[in-house]
């Protein structure tokens, strides 16, 4: 199990209630699901999310797909306005 630290931007932020917490998770998809289950409004947001996971871009994968490493950051970002 990886320990790293999940970092909020803007509406996830906001729905998290923190910027950022530590975390203990195999995939990214566990990690969603952990920070999810007793936040609905984060649930919500972070559907809409893109996700780097230490600086590089998740995309398409489907996130039971992606191993965090141990000592990862993964940032959750929601669409942006403007350029």
């Amino acid at each position: 199990m990886a320990m790293g630290k999940v970092r909020y931007w803007a509406a996830a932020k906001e729905a998290a209630g923190v910027a950022e917490e530590p975390f203990e998770a195999v995939t990214l998809g566990e990690l969603m699901t952990k920070i999810t289950q007793t936040r609905p409004e984060l649930a919500r947001v972070v559907r809409r999310c893109s996700f780097l996971v230490d600086g590089s871009p998740v995309g398409k994968r489907a996130h039971d797909e992606v191993v965090l490493a141990d000592g990862a950051t993964v940032e959750v970002l929601p669409p942006f306005a403007g350029g």
